[in-house]
């Protein structure tokens, strides 16, 4: 009688895979947090799958102000445009809007407080939380506080 045996994905084949979605030669991306950690870095890992946060002012785009797009560091999503880009002091990137579709929201209630934790709508990624109504001269009135971890830029 044959058996079948059923293997895990090799972390060469997930990193093809997780290549071909970058260049958007396939839709797939990684599901279990084996897959996760096969193609993001410790840190990118903690930040965007554990939802942790880095240190304020040590973030790449920070104080960044090139030109382009602002995509998901775990699976490729548009996620904001520069011209969003606004610097709020706050020590890390800050956005007034993302790209129509690319952002889901939710309530977080972590830290003994009421915030809107925002996610890569593709991959459910954590980017930052979203700020209203600290008086910030933006079109929506909105502050994005994006770890830059969870970014990758493009340049136009």
């Amino acid at each position: 009688m044959n058996k079948v045996r059923f293997l895990r994905p090799s972390v060469s084949a997930v990193i093809r895979r997780y290549k071909h979605t970058m260049t958007g030669a396939s839709k797939a991306i990684p599901q279990t947090e084996s897959e996760w950690r096969a193609v993001l870095t410790p840190v990118q890992f903690a930040v965007l799958r554990e939802k942790a946060t880095e240190r304020p002012h040590t973030g790449e785009y920070n104080h960044f102000d090139k030109e382009g797009i602002y995509k998901c560091a775990g699976c490729g999503n548009p996620i904001y445009k520069s011209s969003t880009k606004f610097d709020s002091g706050c020590g890390w990137p800050a956005f007034y809007e993302g790209l129509p579709g690319a952002i889901r929201r939710e309530t977080d209630t972590s830290h003994g407080m009421e915030r809107t934790e925002i996610m890569c709508a593709k991959c459910g990624g954590h980017l930052g939380h979203v700020f209203k109504g600290e008086g910030f001269k933006t079109p929506t009135d909105e502050r994005h506080c994006v770890n830059s971890i969870s970014l990758k830029f493009n340049e136009e």
